[in-house]
């Protein structure tokens, strides 16, 4: 990917949930909700600060990241789906 975000922001590929449920029922894409977890794949160098410094981005790349519902800019690359984000959009980072 020749993707390489600026300051605060990530390129996330979002993580889609199961096609089928737990008790086999098939959901069709209609009804599937947007994701709302998903792995890094790159990071910004992060903001800067008045005085020019860099403020350190929390998460990494390879991170497994929660983020808001509708967070971020959707974009299409060889027909994947990943997310520009800022950093401020992502809620946890999974463990």
């Amino acid at each position: 990917m020749n993707l390489k975000p600026l300051g605060d922001r990530l390129i996330v590929e979002p993580i889609e949930q199961e096609e089928v449920t737990a008790s086999g029922i098939v959901l069709p894409e209609t009804a599937k909700e947007k994701p709302m977890q998903g792995k890094v794949l790159a990071t910004g160098p992060g903001a800067r600060k008045e005085d020019g410094t860099r403020i350190h981005m929390d998460v990494a790349e390879g991170d497994t990241v929660l983020y808001a519902k509708y967070a971020g800019t959707e974009v299409k690359i060889d027909n994947k789906k990943y997310l520009i984000m800022k950093e401020s959009d992502v809620l946890a980072v999974v463990a």
